[in-house]
């Protein structure tokens, strides 16, 4: 199990403890933990909106794919920690991270 840290679109942050071991994106945790991410493409990153910002963490997670960066380009708004979450495996990386939704404030 890894733990990471969420910051909703409101500024509250909660802790979520989430299985390693089965091969899960943090879109699927984020969308299990009833967190309001759309996530329309299914995890393709194909719509960006399961968009979130590594705000501590980000180094440990590598850089994002041309086709993840695609998608953030075409944002209204992106900052250089911005990812999707769909593109993110829930791995040990993860653990001590703090990632903020930014899905539906663009």
């Amino acid at each position: 199990m890894v733990t990471f840290t969420v910051e909703d679109l409101e500024g509250n942050r909660q802790d979520i403890e989430a299985p390693d071991d089965m091969g899960l994106s943090l879109m699927e945790v984020l969308k299990a933990s009833e967190y309001p991410v759309l996530a329309t493409c299914g995890g393709m990153a194909l719509c960006a909106t399961c968009h979130v910002e590594i705000l501590a963490g980000k180094a440990s997670l590598g850089e994002a794919t041309d086709v993840e960066l695609d998608q953030l380009e075409a944002l209204p708004e992106f900052y250089p920690t911005s990812r999707l979450a769909c593109q993110i495996r829930i791995s040990e990386e993860l653990e001590g991270a703090v990632i903020k939704l930014r899905g539906e404030d663009n």
